[in-house]
């Protein structure tokens, strides 16, 4: 009976495997638009296109983000600059990408920019904290998504977006965990959606890896900045222990980070370059081995896991 469920299990894995392999065809016909490229995953992820020959269409932030970007890739490679907060700067790139896709449209759209603080307990923060979370990692991955829609219909093409396994288990307060479980939700409707065009819709859940999201020194910043702007009712409460407990955990923060970011990247490769790419990814042991299957445990021991591994306040029962 073993024999027989590990030979089945066997050839489960081979043919997905074989299927996971074929690719799609007419590579260097396709363009593909990717937000935040001054950076991380999505500057390693234009690079690795270009070098792979498609046509890649990048968002920087910034001037100096562009031009390190075209110093380091081919004459093929375009670069807009554009704020995913600001209608009027979706709406320009919108047309920008219109003007160089043309009858065509858009094969693949990955929205990648995302910021991670600021970062702190619930009761710390105030709405516009939040807000400015929600506006770059959801909002701005919504209305990109809408501006670009009718342009990746008609090439049947692909959307990658960019959660997190902070989209499946919330760790921490503060806008970042929301806006990933968001990029879920939204995501998932939108596959559905789409699936009737034949636009194929991937989310990508990295764990922790080495990029400006998990730049310890600004976590600190920000984490500090909120505790300083409490009141003395709250600081009370939680204590000089909490923050510096706290600030010990945000320290170990670089440890625990892989900074191998090919790793992600290849994921959204595959799933703008395979003919059956995968409704999700994992990359990082950390995503596949803990995160991920605490997403599948019952709420009172993901709880507990969390309760016994953080900082306890001062006026804790």
């Amino acid at each position: 009976m073993w024999l027989h469920l590990a030979a089945l299990v066997g050839l489960y894995y081979l043919l997905r495997w074989y299927r996971e392999r074929q690719v799609v065809s007419d590579l260097r016909d396709k363009c593909v638009f990717i937000t935040g490229c001054d950076s991380g995953f999505g500057k390693l992820l234009a690079r690795q296109l270009d070098l792979r020959g498609l046509r890649v269409l990048a968002a920087c932030l910034t001037d100096k983000g562009a031009e390190q970007l075209k110093a380091q890739t081919s004459d093929r490679l375009e670069t807009v600059i554009l704020d995913v907060t600001r209608t009027e700067s979706i709406a320009a790139a919108t047309q920008w990408v219109k003007e160089r896709t043309g009858d065509r449209g858009l094969w693949g759209l990955v929205n990648n920019a995302g910021i991670s603080v600021p970062t702190a307990p619930n009761e710390w923060l105030t709405r516009q904290d939040f807000m400015k979370v929600l506006n770059v990692n959801l909002l701005g991955v919504i209305e990109v998504t809408l501006s670009l829609l009718p342009l990746v219909r008609k090439a049947r093409g692909r959307v990658v977006n960019v959660s997190s396994v902070l989209g499946r288990v919330s760790l921490y307060g503060g806008g970042y965990c929301v806006s990933k479980y968001g990029v879920e939700a939204f995501s998932d409707s939108l596959r559905r959606e789409l699936s009737h065009f034949g636009v194929k819709v991937a989310i990508i859940e990295p764990g922790f890896f080495k990029t400006g999201v998990t730049n310890t020194e600004m976590i600190y910043r920000t984490f500090q900045k909120a505790w300083d702007q409490l009141g003395p009712e709250v600081k009370e409460i939680y204590g000089e222990g909490f923050l510096a407990s706290s600030i010990k955990s945000i320290g170990l923060l670089e440890k625990q980070c892989t900074h191998h970011l090919s790793l992600v990247t290849d994921c959204m490769e595959h799933a703008l370059t395979a003919c059956h790419p995968r409704t999700r990814y994992a990359p990082g042991w950390d995503a596949k081995f803990l995160y991920l299957p605490m997403s599948y445990l019952p709420t009172f021991l993901v709880d507990a896991m969390i309760h016994w591994s953080s900082p306890r306040p001062a006026k804790a029962l």
